[in-house]
Parts: C-alpha cells; structure tokens; sequence
C-alpha cells in the first residue's frame, strides 16, 4: 500500500457453507498455466480468467503473513474465498530469502523471526497464538513453510496465488525516502532482487495454484538521494531491470504469468501503452524482447486518489484517469493490448465506506471492463507496523482480530456485488477503457499537475509521518 494510507472465530457453518457454496464454481477457474491473448488472461482450455481477491501481506518486519495470531491460515482463506474471490495478492520481501542464503540455505523459523522482531517475550506470546490456531505448525516452522500452508490452502478452496515482490528490506511500504524505491537505492540491491524473484518462482512450482508473480511493488522515485534520483528514475532504466526481472521469473518457472508495474508508485504505464520512447532513450516497449513468453506479461496498476482525502467523486474522471495512467491498454487504442490489473486500491473501512463515490467509480470502471483488481487489504492488524505491535489497519476488510467484516455494509452491498459483475465475462460488451478511447489533452495536464502535487507533499509528508 501507499505509505500515506491508513485490518476470527470463523462459525462452523461459514465454513461448511463457503466450501459447499463456491468449491465447485472455483475450482474450474485453476486450470492452468495462464496465458494472456490481447487483453485478456485465458486458462488451458481457453476460457477467459479474470483476478478478483484481496491483498494479504506478508512483506512487514517479521516476514510472515499476517494475522496467524488470531485466526488460521484456512480461515483467513476461506474469507475471501466464502466472497466469491478468487485470487490472492500475497507479499513478500527481498530480505526474506537474503536471509535464507545468509543463513545457509537454511530458512528462518517462525519462532525466531517473531521473537528478532517483537522481543523474546512478545514474540514467544505470539508464537503461542499462532500455534494454537494452526496445529500443524510448531516450533521449527519457518517462514517459507507458512507460504507453503497458505498456498495450499488457496489450491484447495479453488482460488488462485499471485506472489508481489512488495519490498527489499522488510518493514512498511512505501516512502519515497524509505531505501526500496528504485534499483540501485539503499536496500533495493539489483542482483539480491532478481535472486529472490528466481527463487521464489523456483519455489512455488510446488504450489499448483500459484500462477503469477510481479517484479515490484510501487517503483517510485528514490528521493533520499536527489542526484541518484535524477540520474536514475526513468523510463530507459526501467525497461532495462523489468526485462532482467522478467527473465529471472521465466528462466525459473516457465508457467508463470509476470505483473508488470510503472512508474510514479505504479500510477503510470502510460509509455507501454503509447509505444511513446522509453526516455531519455529512444527505444520503445518491444514485446518480442520477452523472446518466447511475450503472452505471460500483464499490466497492474495502483489507484489511490483518495489518499489525502475523498478521490474523484465523478466517474467520467476517474474512468480516463484509469485509461491514461494505463488501463487504454485493454482497448485498441494502445499500441500493444494486454491484461490490466487494479492490484491496489482500498479505502477506510468504516460506516459510510459503501457510499463512497471513488472507490464506488473504481469498481464500476473495473467491473465493467472486467478487469481484475485486488482490494487493500484482507486484514484488521499487523504483528508489528513502524514500530508499533499489534497495530490497526482501518483500511483492512477484516476487524482488528480477523473475526469478522469490520463494514459488513461495504462488504454485503458494494464489494460482493462488484466480485460478481466483474467475474460475469462478455467479451463483446467491451469497447473502450475509458469514456474516450483517445487522450484529452486537459486530462493529460491535470494527471501531470497532480502527480506533481502529489510527489511534493509525499516528500513533505514522510517528515510528519516518520
């Protein structure tokens, strides 16, 4: 998520009825490996796939996914997929598998990746939450072993697992000043990176649902180093390390699809699907420099206009906002069509969240298009968050505890009915990504005005927020 954004006793009958209700009706979605034709995503008989789910993240300090001290991995699944979701968007750092080589070969236990983190005594509690709601682990469990659960838990209610490289250096993400920006910053090391891209692609053949991986979360630019910065942050040197990316997750795991993200937090793809020059270069995307998986590449995008306030309560707006940062490319107009992805979006969950007009425009645009998207974010707390054990997340579907919706309104009356419309596949309804196919001028200006606007108080928000 943006760094400005500011989440379970499951009954019996919850259980037996989401498995009854949506196994079978899921389970027909797993055929794989995926390919993408044009702008769609299509399975091994051909039929159209489009992601919905929510974000599970699993790239904070201790390096496992969250929530396992108050609920299971199965029920923690069983959620999204009682939803009718069906994929996962869960995340993961770098630094995870730099300790794996540092450590060697050998992977962190849950218990001494808790007790670094939260001390010995509140990690040891921790652990002792965690293992009583998920048996099967104990003490020697490590980290990658909790993925393993997680990934055949989403195999087994029918869903599908979409693996984001979220972070370098775990911990909380994403500040322009944080040392993950853009490759080359502090912690962002090119060679770790693509190691860990390989390695977790190598990793997950085991899981039969695991069908894409992206190259990164929210490329930014590195503003703790302003020369670095100028010198860096731009679109030729992005083409450059997403191809190396790229090969690394294909070279390792050949059935994988790979999420490609843009620049400006991953608000901006505008240059793939304009075929304009990859700057200051000339050159421009190429889709038969992805020799021999050219149909594996998909486009994501993050929509979060509502971060400083209420977003855009027009949906026209919204809707060419979307096309231009990079979603035209599901139409003709762009130079090369592809599979556009909505992988972060959210907002707070509270009692007027099913009202409101942003997140309400996002879904109508997406669903309409039958885009995929993925919502920020599953869960009600972290084990620890910029310092701060046990911390909220308001912008989470779930309570505090994991136990239950925390805005069942938002849930009941726009997100459910969002997942079934988007998931309602008419190919033929499809004409354009945005109320115009074509760029107005007036939009491209106001986009640039306020990212601009938006670059500047994110430099002077890290001051107040860190």
């Amino acid at each position: 998520m943006a760094k400005f954004g500011q989440r379970y006793w499951l009954p019996i009958v919850l259980t037996i009825a989401g498995t009854f209700a949506w196994s079978n009706e899921l389970r027909a979605t797993t055929d794989g490996p995926l390919v993408t034709s044009g702008r769609w995503i299509k399975d091994a008989s051909g039929a159209i796939v489009t992601y919905v789910g929510a974000n599970w993240p699993g790239s904070l300090d201790t390096m496992i996914p969250e929530g396992l001290q108050y609920q299971s991995v199965d029920a923690i699944v069983l959620r999204m997929a009682g939803l009718g979701m069906n994929a996962i968007r869960l995340t993961y750092a770098t630094e995870m598998i730099d300790q794996y080589y540092e450590n060697g070969q050998t992977d962190v236990t849950v218990q001494k990746a808790l007790t670094d983190v939260l001390g010995q005594d509140d990690g040891n509690a921790v652990l002792q939450k965690i293992l009583t709601n998920n048996p099967t682990f104990n003490d020697t469990t490590t980290r990658l072993q909790v993925y393993d659960a997680i990934a055949e838990s989403v195999a087994r209610h029918g869903m599908y697992l979409h693996l984001d490289n979220h972070i370098s250096k775990a911990g909380w993400c994403c500040s322009p000043l944080d040392g993950n920006a853009w490759w080359g910053d502090q912690y962002f090391d090119v060679a770790n990176w693509t190691r860990g891209l390989s390695f977790m692609a190598t990793h997950g053949k085991s899981w039969s649902n695991l069908k894409s991986m992206s190259l990164r979360n929210e490329l930014r630019s590195p503003l703790s180093n302003f020369t670095f910065a100028s010198e860096n942050y731009n679109w030729q040197n992005w083409y450059k390390f997403v191809k190396e990316g790229a090969d690394a997750i294909h070279s390792a795991n050949e059935d994988l699809l790979i999420f490609l993200s843009g620049l400006n937090s991953d608000q901006d793809l505008s240059v793939v699907v304009d075929g304009t020059a990859l700057t200051p270069g000339s050159a421009t995307f190429n889709a038969d420099d992805f020799a021999g998986y050219a149909d594996k590449l998909v486009l994501e995008l993050h929509a979060y206009d509502n971060i400083f306030g209420p977003g855009p309560s027009d949906c026209s707006t919204v809707g060419n906002e979307l096309s231009n940062d990079g979603f035209m490319a599901l139409t003709s107009d762009a130079k090369t069509e592809f599979p556009v992805v909505l992988t972060e979006f959210g907002l707070e969950q509270n009692g007027t969240a099913a009202q409101d007009p942003y997140v309400n425009c996002l879904l109508n645009y997406t669903s309409t298009k039958n885009a995929g998207w993925m919502i920020w974010q599953i869960g009600g707390s972290y084990y620890i968050r910029e310092g701060v054990q046990d911390r909220d997340e308001s912008w989470g579907l779930l309570a505090h505890d994991w136990s239950d919706w925390r805005a069942s309104d938002f849930v009941n009356n726009t997100l459910t009915p969002a997942i079934k419309s988007t998931l309602n596949i008419n190919p033929d309804s499809i004409s354009s990504a945005g109320t115009s196919d074509k760029k107005s001028e007036s939009t491209n200006t106001k986009s640039l005005s306020l990212r601009l606007g938006a670059a500047i108080l994110a430099f002077g928000l890290t001051f107040v927020l860190y």
